[in-house]
This record gives C-alpha cells, sequence and structure tokens, in this order.
C-alpha cells in the first residue's frame, strides 16, 4: 500500500523529524537517493510479461501494489512504474509537477511511437527542472535545470546540454574523456497517464515477439552501474568504463551486487 512515510524512509529520511521542505535542494536529494536506493530493475518492474502470459501495464497498473514491491520491499523497477510513484511522493510533498514524455532511440527503432519514456517536469524556486528516476542510464543523478539553461550542465564528472529542436528537445550526455551523445528526445507538453496507451500496446507486441532483455542499474555516490544484457557499464567522477561479461557468475555477481545495493 503506498504510503508516503514509507517511501521517506526508504529514500533515508525521518518522517517523525519532519518532511522535507518542497524547495530545490529537497527535489534534488529526493531525486539522487531515489536513484540510490531504489534500483532500475526491469526483470521486477511490471515491464515483462509473467511465466503465465500476463501482459504489461503501463497506464492502469495498481499503483498500491506496485509501490510494496518497487519501493517497501526495494526491489526495484522499471521507467513508468517509479515515475508515477516519485510523482505522486513529490505532490504529496507540495512540489508542483507534471508528468511528460520522451521517446529514447532504442525505444523508436522497437516500438515506433513518440511517447514512451516517462520523465517528470518539477517547477520549484521560481525555475522548471527536469527529473528522471526512472531511466536506467547512463544518465543525469540530479535534476536538469529546463528554463534558462545555458550552456552545460556538470554533475560528477560528467557534462549534459539541451538543444531544443522543431519537435522537442534533445538531452545530451558527454563523460570526462568521451564524446556527446544523445541520451533521449522529449517535450514539455504535460502528459496524462493514457497517453502512455500506443506503448503499452507496442511493447506488448515486441515482447510477444521475442524482443526485449534485462536491466538493472544504480546510482552510486559518484556515479551510476548499468548492466545491460552483458555489457556492464560504469561511470565514476565521470569516467565511462564497459565490459562485456561472458561468465554466468559474473553476471550474477554484478546483478545482485545493484539490486543489493552492494556495488563497490
Amino acid at each position: 500500500m503506498y504510503d508516503s512515510d514509507t517511501y521517506l524512509r526508504r529514500l533515508g529520511y525521518d518522517p517523525a523529524a519532519g518532511r522535507p521542505a518542497a524547495d530545490l535542494a529537497t527535489l534534488g536529494a529526493l531525486h539522487k537517493r531515489h536513484m540510490e536506493t531504489v534500483p532500475f530493475n526491469s526483470a521486477g518492474s511490471l515491464a515483462v510479461p509473467a511465466p503465465s502470459g500476463r501482459l504489461v501495464d503501463l497506464v492502469d497498473f495498481d499503483e498500491d501494489a506496485t509501490f510494496d514491491s518497487v519501493v517497501a520491499a526495494g526491489n526495484g523497477g522499471g521507467c513508468v512504474q517509479m515515475t508515477r510513484l516519485f510523482l505522486r511522493l513529490l505532490r504529496d510533498l507540495g512540489f508542483d509537477a507534471d508528468l511528460i514524455a520522451g521517446t529514447t532511440a532504442e525505444g523508436r527503432q522497437s516500438y515506433g511511437v513518440e511517447v514512451e519514456h516517462m520523465l517528470i517536469l518539477a517547477r520549484v524556486d521560481g525555475g522548471s527542472w527536469l527529473a528522471d528516476i526512472g531511466y536506467a542510464g547512463p544518465s543525469f543523478v540530479e535534476p536538469l535545470r529546463l528554463d534558462g539553461a545555458v550552456g552545460n550542465q556538470r554533475q560528477y564528472g560528467c557534462r549534459y546540454r539541451l538543444i531544443p529542436g522543431r519537435d522537442g528537445v534533445s538531452l545530451q550526455r558527454r563523460p570526462r574523456l568521451g564524446q556527446w551523445s544523445t541520451v533521449y528526445e522529449f517535450t514539455t507538453h504535460v502528459r496524462d497517464r493514457s497517453d502512455w496507451a500506443p506503448a503499452e500496446k507496442a511493447i506488448n507486441a515486441a515482447l510477444a515477439a521475442g524482443g526485449g532483455g534485462e536491466l538493472y542499474s544504480r546510482a552510486v555516490p559518484d556515479g551510476q552501474v548499468v548492466l545491460k544484457g552483458r555489457r556492464y557499464l560504469t561511470v565514476r567522477a565521470g569516467i565511462e568504463k564497459t565490459r562485456t561479461v561472458t561468465d554466468d557468475g559474473d553476471w550474477h555477481a554484478y546483478r545482485s551486487a545493484i539490486l543489493a545495493g552492494e556495488v563497490d
């Protein structure tokens, strides 16, 4: 059952000491703590069909049951599940926030829909901020400024920039020793959860055809770790390293470490 006090305790807050203020400092802290304490877990997120053949539900899933598994039990989840729960927490704390949508290159290629990835637009302390705790990464781990953002925004050794285009905004990222690459594209149009119905249909069709793979990630104090299929990627202080995991034992060890929050 959804409970904001349980949520705050998962993120390292003591509700008995008073709820955090709905300000920019709190938004940044909640965002990073969420990514550190609630992993991205595609296999435990309702984003993969059960052996029974249950379909993916992105629109009308039970938020209380999802909360019990994803947040309370600490199992983590996928984009839509975690983002909707985080939005609910932000609103409970008094933040002015809404859902917005984006599309990853992989999602556009696999599903052919424009409304695929789910993000949050938060208006706080006189500015607009992009929040995204549901992207496996690598990406940003604290909110990015949307309005008035000029030049690069830096976080933990990586740089980010927002490039306006005819159809929306492109979020680009550059690690310390790497090149600029596009994370995803998005618009700031406020969305309703029903806008994800075409994505739900497309994802179910792709999964029925044998598409999809396991994906896990967690933020760490100085960056992020991602396990995508057999590819293990770390970004620490802006230094990005990737290895292909060929040994099954190593793969399970990486997966377990991410899910348990025991990443070195």
